[in-house]
């Protein structure tokens, strides 16, 4: 049974954390090696925080984290911070993040979700389009060898968007935490080593 306030939650709250949702990236991060000290990193779909909380905490004063969400975020008062209001799915939303990350980036993390309608083909739709928009972005910003962290909800149509991603990284995998709730169709895709954009491939779809 379905429980908000499960034992994440409750740990969440105890630490000082702003969502359950950051023992994912801990773990993830602890698995994959994604975020580093000094690394510069943007969160894309950050509300309400939790994710860019760890990311702070791993990169140090010397990195950098950038959360960009269509949501107001409750801001970190840290001069290594910086929380953007844009929609990823516009191209004057892309832009301004372009403009603010002022250079390349290290890692790009996305903890993204649509808001969902309960009918699972469109949720799981919605869920990819949202995906495709966070490596877009990583395209563009992720420095060569970067590293690329996206959730996605579990579905047929995920196949082509692997097959893209294995042709910009060296290593591609797909993971679920412990922390996923359990009976979610959520599961993270990782990216490693981004093979830099004079060789990228763009899916011509």
């Amino acid at each position: 049974m379905y429980n908000p306030r499960d034992s994440y939650w409750r740990r969440a709250k105890k630490e000082g954390y702003r969502s359950r949702a950051s023992y994912k990236l801990i773990e993830l991060n602890e698995k994959f090696k994604l975020l580093k000290r000094g690394d510069r990193v943007l969160d894309v779909g950050c509300a309400p925080g939790g994710w860019m909380q760890v990311a702070l905490e791993i990169v140090g004063e010397k990195g950098f984290v950038y959360g960009v969400d269509i949501e107001k975020v409750e801001s970190f008062h840290k001069s290594n911070a910086e929380i953007i209001i844009a929609d990823i799915s516009k191209a004057e939303g892309r832009e301004l993040i372009l403009n603010k990350a002022d250079g390349m980036l290290d890692a790009i993390i996305s903890d993204i979700a649509p808001h969902t309608t309960g009918v699972k083909i469109a949720d799981q739709a919605k869920s990819l389009e949202l995906s495709k928009e966070a490596f877009r972005i990583s395209k563009i910003l992720l420095k060569e060898s970067g590293n690329f962290l996206v959730k996605i909800f579990q579905g047929s149509d995920i196949k082509k968007f692997l097959e893209e991603l294995k042709l910009n990284f060296r290593e591609v995998k797909i993971t679920k935490p412990e922390a996923t709730r359990k009976g979610s169709a959520e599961v993270y895709i990782v990216g490693k080593g981004f093979m830099g954009n004079s060789k990228c491939i763009v899916n011509s779809e």
